[in-house]
């Protein structure tokens, strides 16, 4: 149980008696020192597996840490989610489940939402659920909600939010319905109350372990120490440096502060890192002086790598051309497409390197434009839409969806994802609409190039969903201001030091090649990495739509789309047109290097492309 372990990994494991908090900086091998601790304490005689509750953040991570137990030979150890556990001890406490369990908020909370005055009708429930999760994790009534704001930003207008949750839990309670929080606070609520299943929980269970105890919230807290009550049986394992989940009411104080807690705690520091190369790892150690909390350096144990690649471009299609030429570059020299991932800090970004990618032939997985809430709305809304051009019905309906032009300060990210989503549906259609296209066209061609089914490829991911997995290569495009740190951070309380966080989770992901990129003003982070970075390149202006140079190549496609019978949108977009007539290539070469000019186009249009170029 102890063979490969390093002497820190081992001196966590062999501390089979708590209390004991293990600082885990990230691809140190946590989820093996835990359970080979938890082997340990099975094995020596410390406690029987039926005794040890184990829990977690997911489904995933409960399942991986029994399925490595049963590999040691261990079986019967409780490992669960926090809700898992308080389910289980609710119905073992009261013979019958507490409720119908609300799968998701947002079904309830559309209908809420609607109600809503105009402005905020059309707001996602996504942002509502996870505003009234932040609440209910911090253990705010909806009677305290305004009260217990003490400076956070709520997605609408507090008075409107308050409401929302008020009516939230009304609806919910006379339909029988019980959310995931609702099973903790009734977990809460019944030890508090019932001496007796406090008793036979803790009875039942003598020792725990605590796996992401970074994220934990209040109402999480609040369990936790009711199991324990006097005992001090607690392994605690986490990284404050990877505690991203602030929105929720998640916060690293019972992390830092279980030190303090118990007095008598063995504190360990795992910082060998079996993840990522040595060039990697100091730069990403870079950021460690400031992101506060428990000190901890790591140290590589892989061979060395390249050097990472921090480039500035002057625009984000430049930006975009050299992911692209690194992706195909690195895809020849033999790593996987599986193996390679672009990290961004919002969702809506995500349909940038969608359309990079599906027009270079490069396959991709993670993002999902058309299954997005503003796709969805529109294409529905689409149907039997009337007999305007393309780009004017889907202006209409955008509108009538709520795009709202310009973006208003202080909307929910999910807000902020589906107002992106609309304006870019919006431009799509503006590019395809040719004056003889339909709208059913238009929705075909979207499908076509947008909608590929979950195959593997590329993995285009938030930084919050990049959490605890790795790569061999990670591109972070757009480290900018208002991108990364994210505009609304820059109103929120403790919210830059998050998204610092951020960026040293997605830059450890990478096992070898990493490359920090940016179009914009660089962010501030780049200067605390000890990047001198240049206030970005000179940006080009977009061309004009009269343009001569442009006008010229619209007019060389029109010949040739009718020539092949086809649309004129699949010979070449507009935009890239407008690009190619701001970039003036004159060789094959250099009209490779143009976004969406991919290797068919380039054989199948590029010499008489560059010839009408040439005229022009």
């Amino acid at each position: 149980m102890l063979d490969g372990l390093n002497p820190e990994q081992r001196r966590a494991a062999e501390s089979v008696r708590g209390p004991v908090c293990i600082l885990a900086g990230a691809g140190s091998g946590k989820t093996t020192t835990i359970t080979r601790r938890i082997a340990q304490q099975v094995a020596s005689g410390a406690f029987r597996s039926d005794e040890i509750l184990a829990v977690t953040f997911t489904d995933k991570a409960a399942g991986e840490m029994r399925r490595r137990l049963e590999a040691l030979g261990v079986d019967g150890v409780e490992a669960r989610t926090f809700h898992s556990a308080a389910l289980s001890q609710l119905m073992r406490a009261r013979g019958e489940r507490p409720g119908r369990i609300l799968s998701t908020k947002a079904l309830l909370l559309r209908q809420i939402g609607n109600s809503l005055p105009k402005p905020y009708r059309f707001r996602p429930a996504g942002d509502l659920a996870t505003e009234i999760e932040w609440a209910k994790n911090r253990r705010v009534t909806p009677q305290g909600y305004r009260r217990g704001l003490d400076g956070h930003e709520p997605p609408i207008p507090p008075d409107l939010m308050a409401r929302v949750f008020r009516e939230y839990e009304e609806r919910k309670q006379a339909s029988g319905l019980v959310d995931f929080e609702d099973l903790l606070e009734q977990a809460v609520r019944m030890y508090e109350e019932d001496e007796w299943a406090l008793a036979a929980l803790r009875e039942r269970f003598r020792a725990f372990t605590v796996d992401e105890y970074q994220d934990v919230n209040l109402l999480q807290q609040t369990l936790l120490e009711l199991w324990l009550g006097d005992g001090d049986e607690l392994c605690a394992v986490g990284d404050d440096y990877q505690s991203i989940y602030g929105f929720t009411g998640a916060s690293p104080e019972w992390l830092l502060g279980l030190a303090a807690r118990y007095p008598h705690a063995a504190v360990v520091r795992l910082e060998e890192n079996y993840r990522s190369s040595p060039e990697v790892l100091a730069l990403a150690n870079r950021l460690v002086p400031l992101l506060g909390g428990a000190e901890k350096t790591l140290r590589a144990t892989r061979p060395a790598g390249p050097e990472p690649m921090l480039r500035g471009f002057g625009s984000p299609q430049e930006e975009g051309a050299f992911v692209l030429d690194r992706v195909r570059a690195l895809a020849a020299e033999g790593v996987p497409y599986e193996e390679m991932a672009v990290l961004i800090r919002l969702n809506a970004r995500s349909v940038d390197f969608e359309e990079l990618f599906a027009d270079a032939n490069i396959p991709f997985q993670g993002a999902a434009l058309l299954a997005r809430d503003a796709a969805r709305r529109l294409l529905k809304s689409l149907r039997g839409a009337g007999f305007g051009s393309v780009a004017d019905e889907v202006r209409r309906v955008a509108r009538e969806l709520g795009l709202a032009e310009p973006v208003p300060d202080g909307l929910g990210e999910r807000e902020l994802v589906r107002q992106a989503d609309l304006a870019r549906l919006c431009k799509l259609a503006e590019e395809f609409d040719d004056g003889t296209n339909t709208v059913e066209q238009f929705v075909e061609w979207l499908r076509a190039r947008f909608d590929h089914g979950g195959q593997g490829g590329v993995h285009l991911l938030t930084l919050h969903r990049a959490k605890g997995l790795e790569f061999d290569a990670v591109f972070l495009p757009r480290v900018e201001e208002k991108e990364l740190p994210c505009k609304q951070a820059m109103r929120m309380p403790g919210a830059l030091d998050e998204e610092r966080r951020l960026l040293y989770v997605g830059m450890t992901r990478a096992k070898r090649h990493l490359a920090l990129t940016w179009a914009g003003p660089p962010s501030r982070f780049l200067a605390e990495l000890g990047v001198e970075a240049p206030a970005a390149l000179p940006r080009r202006k977009p061309e004009e739509p009269d343009d001569p140079t442009y006008v010229a190549l619209k007019r060389w496609r029109l010949q040739r789309s009718k020539s092949d019978e086809i649309p004129a949108y699949v010979v070449f977009h507009n935009s890239t047109l407008a690009e190619i007539a701001a970039r003036r290539p004159s060789t094959i070469a250099e009209l490779a290097s143009v976004p969406g000019v991919g290797p068919a186009k380039l054989e199948r249009y590029g010499a008489e492309l560059l010839e009408a170029l040439d005229a022009a």
